[in-house]
């Protein structure tokens, strides 16, 4: 599987399923698995067995992993979700380019 185009802490758009055009940040990138978990999307239910850290167990709330091509990078500089393209400087160094409006995302 090839690498992602988003990193952790970036800004996404959901482009695909049940959370359809909610927005947030990525907590957590899986590119061996090709998925993303971002903040406050995908939202599930979980049992959590009582422990030392938890004693009183019950249902939590957690985000679940999101395929990474149903999200789409949000650009910092014209704010709206783009393709990723690449590009490298003087020195052979990779960058991310906005394909909207050009500029470096990072």
């Amino acid at each position: 599987m090839a690498g992602l185009n988003v990193k952790k802490g970036d800004r996404v758009k959901v482009i695909a399923g049940k959370d359809k055009g909610k927005e947030g940040e990525v907590i957590r990138a899986l590119p061996q698995k090709g998925r993303v978990v971002v903040e406050k999307v995908n939202m599930i239910k979980k049992a959590q067995r009582p422990t030392q850290a938890n004693p009183q167990g019950g249902i939590m709330t957690m985000e679940a992993p999101l395929n990474a091509s149903n999200v789409m990078l949000v650009c910092p500089q014209c704010k709206a979700a783009t393709r990723v393209g690449h590009r490298f400087d003087e020195a052979g160094k990779k960058h991310r380019v906005c394909k909207k409006c050009g500029k470096d995302i990072d």
